[in-house]
């Protein structure tokens, strides 16, 4: 199984503890008042910083018992869209990797491949976990690491997944991990971020993609969002919402060097 890398220094080690942090997060939404989505995108940083986000906008939808998170590669270990197939232990219980959809979109794909070192020391995935777990105890997962790859290769690993999914034929929920620019002033942060959004919000993966690499913006997570903007579109969203938009200095105080967060539910 993999063991987490992240827990007691990005969120609480214990079940208790990290079971009352999120419970602290939750911003209360009734079950009537979630709503079906096809995707979301969540920050993945320390919960300190980014949870009350993260919380915030999965606490919006209903979460499936299976969810397919995509996140970027921090380390550069492994291939290049690498799709992890061992289950995993996490301070809330274990993880099952759905293994039917996992196998539906390794059969469908020559860009997404098995591999196990991407995923065994990264972050962006892990940190998504206890929100699902937290709103859906029965999750599995289908853990993607993406690096940084064409806009082409973006189209064939969405239409891939596409295909994958409607073949399951369950509910799921696509997640991307993704933090927004990384140690600028808050005001240039938030400048550079609100470009982003906004071919977010119009649901423009192309121009998403191309603003983020032509305006240098420090998006981590930029190939893994683009990919669920694409994937999200051939499912049937026609519709990005901003839930929420921040930054580290909330936290920290410190707004001369932030880590900019959002969260956005596609629907």
């Amino acid at each position: 199984m993999r063991a987490p890398v992240v827990a007691n220094r990005f969120y609480p080690g214990s079940a208790a503890a990290l079971t009352g942090t999120i419970s602290e997060m939750d911003p209360g939404i009734t079950a009537d008042d979630k709503q079906d989505a096809v995707a979301v995108i969540a920050p993945h940083a320390g919960y300190i910083y980014s949870g009350p986000v993260a919380a915030e906008t999965v606490a919006r939808v209903n979460v499936p018992d299976t969810v397919v998170i995509l996140g970027p590669n921090h380390h550069g270990r492994g291939a290049s869209l690498a799709l992890g197939t061992e289950d995993w232990q996490m301070p809330m219980g274990d993880v099952e990797i759905n293994k039917e959809l996992a196998a539906l979109v390794l059969d469908r794909s020559t860009v997404i491949t098995e591999d196990e070192a991407a995923q065994e020391y990264e972050h962006s995935l892990e940190v998504q976990v206890p929100f699902l777990q937290y709103y859906n105890p029965s999750l599995r997962i289908v853990p993607i690491v993406v690096s940084h790859v064409t806009y082409a290769t973006c189209q064939e690993a969405a239409h891939d997944l596409t295909a994958a999914i409607k073949a399951y034929g369950k509910p799921v929920l696509l997640v991307a991990s993704t933090d927004m620019t990384h140690y600028e002033s808050r005001q240039d942060a938030s400048r550079k971020d609100s470009l982003a959004l906004e071919k977010i919000e119009a649901m423009d993966p192309q121009g998403l993609y191309d603003t983020v690499i032509g305006n240098r913006i420090s998006m981590c997570g930029i190939m893994p969002t683009t990919i669920v903007v694409l994937t999200a579109q051939e499912l049937g969203a026609t519709r990005a919402d901003l839930v929420r938009y921040t930054d580290s200095g909330e936290a920290s105080g410190d707004t001369d060097q932030v880590v900019g967060y959002a969260g956005l539910i596609l629907s």
